[in-house]
């Protein structure tokens, strides 16, 4: 094999295992992980390690469960994005907390770190958004257009540390790439997202976009579930902790 046909092989990313400190939240019935930038949710065409094999793995070595354990993914995080991410322990739970989702029960609450202050400091957004699938970017417009879905979130300024602006963000609605191409359109790119307007990607394939609350109603006990996800440990979201 000459060097040429060595550089053609690509092998898989193997997701570090997950610890006890990357589990939020856990009970017979639903367990809430904080993602790591970087790891994908299911897999895809990469062939890298996906976060559900690794939460698998984790409750079938935990658990001893020779047959290994079931894992029912309810939703998704961008690749680049960290944060809390829930996944279903159990079928019954799977279809309640999907039917959740589809009806807007589950509140999530995300922080971006953009370099350019808000015209406005807090206020709702709405776009329709189209995504192009084969160059994996989304496109919002002002005005419902051919095949596209309505778009809503409502954001607010909470801090300013050393030019860069803190904004939470509450989506409405779940659309591929929303908060990330939603935000781009106020000029407030998110720090890191050059596929959204940053001028420059992150070299650790991350963006400045943290899943940081998840709460919801418990789809078996019935009773009130809060998950909050710590920022990562990477020498730059820390600085914002105290907001």
């Amino acid at each position: 094999m000459d060097a040429s046909d060595k550089n053609k092989l690509k092998f898989p990313v193997l997701a570090p295992n997950l610890v006890d400190r990357d589990i939020l939240f856990e009970d017979n019935h639903l367990i809430a992980v904080n993602k790591r930038a970087g790891d994908i949710v299911q897999v895809d065409d990469t062939g890298d390690e996906s976060l559900d094999e690794k939460v698998k793995r984790y409750l079938t070595q935990k658990y001893h469960k020779p047959n290994g354990a079931f894992l029912g993914v309810v939703h998704r995080l961008d690749r680049p994005v960290s944060g809390v991410i829930l996944f279903a322990k159990t079928t019954k739970a799977l279809d309640r907390i999907n039917r959740m989702f589809k009806s807007r029960e589950m509140h999530k609450t995300y922080w971006a770190v953009v370099r350019n202050r808000p015209l406005v400091e807090q206020g709702t957004l709405v776009h329709w958004l189209v995504k192009n699938p084969q160059k994996n970017v989304t496109k919002a417009y002002e005005k419902e257009v051919t095949g596209s879905q309505r778009a809503e979130l409502h954001y607010k300024l909470i801090g300013e540390l050393g030019g860069y602006y803190l904004i939470e963000v509450d989506p409405i609605t779940g659309r591929p790439h929303q908060i990330r191409v939603q935000l781009s359109t106020m000029n407030c790119p998110i720090v890191g997202d050059n596929k959204y307007g940053y001028p420059r990607g992150s070299l650790k394939k991350s963006i400045c976009l943290h899943s940081r609350k998840l709460q919801f109603i418990h789809p078996v006990r019935q009773e009130p579930v809060n998950i909050f996800a710590p920022l990562p440990k990477d020498g730059f979201w820390e600085r914002f902790e105290d907001f």
